[in-house]
């Protein structure tokens, strides 16, 4: 059975933080944010300061890679870190079925049930990293360790 009404996917996460008690201004943008190139244009930083929220399945189980902006998801790493047999990239569909996030605005937050996240460990070089807050055209600022924190996630060497 589909859902006839989605919530806004932004207020979605702007309601997810303000429960866990991260007060924080969600910026919207005219610009879009689809990409890293994208994003770091609109935001003004440096595309690694930009926070990729990447989906994954580990044995079928979702799974968040939290990625700075320019790096790829080493899939075998991760496979390794969870010990995991299987890890594999979601598809669009999915993670819209899965979230009610569409690429491109998928945040690390905000999720029904939170996923298990794995920081990548070039985040931490950053006060702040700039994250997707629900769609294309919006976004927050956050602390790597307070990223760790809301998302209950663990810093690793997730890059190839």
């Amino acid at each position: 059975m589909q859902q006839t009404q989605q919530a806004d996917p932004v207020e979605k996460v702007r309601k997810w933080l303000h429960e866990a008690g991260f007060p924080v201004e969600i910026r919207v943008t005219e610009a879009t944010i689809f990409t890293v190139e994208d994003a770091s244009m609109a935001v003004g930083v440096p595309p690694s300061e930009i926070l990729k929220s990447i989906l994954l399945l580990a044995d079928e189980r979702p799974v968040l890679a939290l990625m700075s902006g320019p790096n790829k998801v080493d899939l075998k790493k991760v496979k390794r870190h969870l010990d995991a047999r299987k890890v594999r990239m979601c598809d669009p569909d999915f993670v819209f079925a899965y979230s009610g996030f569409r690429i491109g605005g998928v945040p690390p937050v905000g999720y029904p049930e939170q996923p298990f996240a794995l920081l990548d460990e070039d985040l931490f070089q950053f006060a702040v990293v700039w994250a997707a807050a629900g769609s294309d055209h919006a976004f927050f600022p956050v602390a790597p360790e307070e990223l760790r924190r809301i998302t209950g996630g663990e810093a690793r060497d997730i890059k190839r």
